[in-house]
């Protein structure tokens, strides 16, 4: 098999981190190559090299693609010679249409003006190739995440895309939208379309790989091959990390948990946006040290219930009791569940957990500077101290407190959201998709952190899609089914069997 796209030698550096160190990477025609490391490893650095959005002039070595050295200079550039980069963050225009969506940039044209017929044509004809029976004159707005992902790609392909990149393109996909993906991935190989594959999912890594490059610290460290039977989880796994992780959930240690600190009664929530009930009756509670697992498929009302009692910052029409260490609380706004003991990270880390143009200490005094001010002045010393603890005892990897946080890897950018949060001296944590988008070894770190922290009193809610997870890491497990908690399980009596049984009843 040819290779169709050889880097050599990239090295790229940002403020303070050299991101890319001499990087080697060699990917064969019509293979699907996934790419894998750690968060910060250099993966995402790596593509926007390759397509543009970094340009010559902001990296040194070469790029060969298709027998070619290429001088990109931007993704118009990468573009022309049939690379297509999709984005973690959708590239795509909401307001408009979807056969709008698909021919953005690279409109038909006939007379001098846009032929809209065409464009419907053909993007009905690029949307059957990614098998997406959808109105091509509906706004994308409407439209899922899983159905956005199929535009993205049905808008590479109408670009004559030879080489696909996707860039963790089921991070916010169902298990059922991720299988479909990573079909039409192996579809389009028959049509000669070579794919590069980052993910943090190593067992859809291990499904579709014919080739696995392995990044870390900014290095090449191997590639790995299907035909020789190197594509295996634990090999992937100890080339990322530099070592050998047996358990993939650390132990904590056995005890009996304390009373209940947080009781929940009754709670229904309507949501008047979408019409809808989104929590129905539902009631758990939660005792001091101990972690408790909410399952259920998706839009089950896992977040809602969360937010809901975290001062209903969505403003639901809401009903029901909360009690805090046997007292009942009125929760009507964040500062409330804060002022009580509660805190909240959310699943959106990048959109509502973090101001990513602000520094790392910004961000961790964020939710609590009432105790770092005086008279409306910041204790900017106390506040440097602060930052500089939190990010030594849970090992933020960062050059600076002074970094901002959009140069941060998502598993340091979690780190991040976690200490905000701790600062706030909580007695119960909610963690809504706590290693969501984090590779295999920043969750093992946000494992034993939540582990540390049960040792030391802290009561945690842990919402999660990865019923592995939910599993390992729970002492019970509450399971929602269309807004209400169908049932709970002990450690004891949970498997993702008996989990999906009560998630479909």
């Amino acid at each position: 098999m040819e290779q169709i796209l050889e880097m050599r030698n990239i090295t790229k550096d940002f403020p303070g981190v050299r991101a890319l160190d001499q990087v080697n990477f060699a990917v064969k025609s019509g293979e699907i190559h996934c790419l894998v490391g750690e968060n910060g490893a250099g993966k995402s650095t790596l593509m926007k090299v390759l397509s543009g959005v970094y340009g010559s002039k902001e990296y040194t070595g070469d790029i060969v693609f298709m027998d070619e050295v290429q001088n990109f200079s931007s993704i118009r550039d990468s573009e022309a010679k049939g690379i297509a980069i999709i984005h973690q963050e959708l590239a795509l225009i909401p307001e408009l249409s979807i056969y709008e969506n698909v021919f953005l940039g690279h409109e038909i044209h006939k007379g001098g003006f846009i032929d809209w017929n065409e464009t419907i044509t053909q993007s009905k004809k690029y949307l059957k190739m990614v098998n997406l029976d959808v109105d091509t004159e509906q706004k994308v707005v409407n439209l899922g995440v899983g159905q956005q992902q199929l535009i993205e790609i049905a808008k590479a392909l109408s670009k004559d895309v030879k080489l696909l990149i996707l860039d963790e393109p089921t991070a916010a996909l169902t298990d059922e939208e991720s299988e479909n993906l990573l079909v039409l991935l192996k579809t389009l190989k028959k049509e000669n379309v070579t794919s590069i594959m980052i993910s943090h999912k190593i067992k859809e890594v291990i499904e579709v790989a014919d080739t696995v490059t392995v990044l870390r610290d900014g290095k090449t460290i191997c590639s790995l091959s299907k035909e020789k039977d190197e594509i295996k989880s634990q090999i992937i796994i100890k080339n990322m990390v530099g070592r050998e992780i047996n358990d993939v959930f650390p132990k904590r240690k056995p005890k009996e948990p304390g009373d209940i600190i947080l009781e929940v009664a009754n709670i229904n929530s309507f949501n008047h946006e979408i019409g809808r009930q989104v929590v129905k009756d539902s009631s758990f509670f939660v005792r001091k040290g101990e972690v408790v697992g909410i399952a259920g498929l998706m839009g089950a009302g896992r977040t809602e219930l969360s937010l809901s009692i975290f001062g209903n910052p969505l403003g639901y029409n809401m009903t029901g009791d909360v009690f805090i260490e046997g007292k009942k609380v009125n929760l009507r706004h964040p500062k409330d569940a804060i002022k009580n003991g509660l805190a909240y990270v959310t699943e959106d880390r990048k959109g509502n957990g973090l101001i990513l143009i602000q520094d790392v200490k910004q961000n961790i005094s964020l939710a609590n500077l009432g105790a770092l001010s005086k008279y409306t002045y910041i204790n900017m010393n106390e506040e440097v101290k602060i930052a500089n603890e939190y990010r030594d005892s849970i090992n933020i990897k960062t050059p600076s407190i002074e970094q901002k946080v959009q140069n941060l890897s998502g598993g340091n950018q979690q780190k991040v959201s976690l200490a905000k949060w701790l600062f706030t001296s909580p007695k119960v944590l909610i963690l809504d998709e706590p290693t969501r988008g984090i590779d295999v070894g920043a969750k093992y770190e946000i494992y034993t952190l939540i582990n540390a922290l049960i040792e030391q009193g802290l009561s945690i809610i842990m919402i999660s899609s990865e019923l592995p997870e939910v599993i390992g890491m729970s002492d019970r497990i509450y399971v929602m089914n269309e807004g209400h908690i169908a049932g709970v399980l002990s450690r004891a009596e949970a498997t993702q069997e008996r989990i999906m049984e009560i998630a479909t009843d």
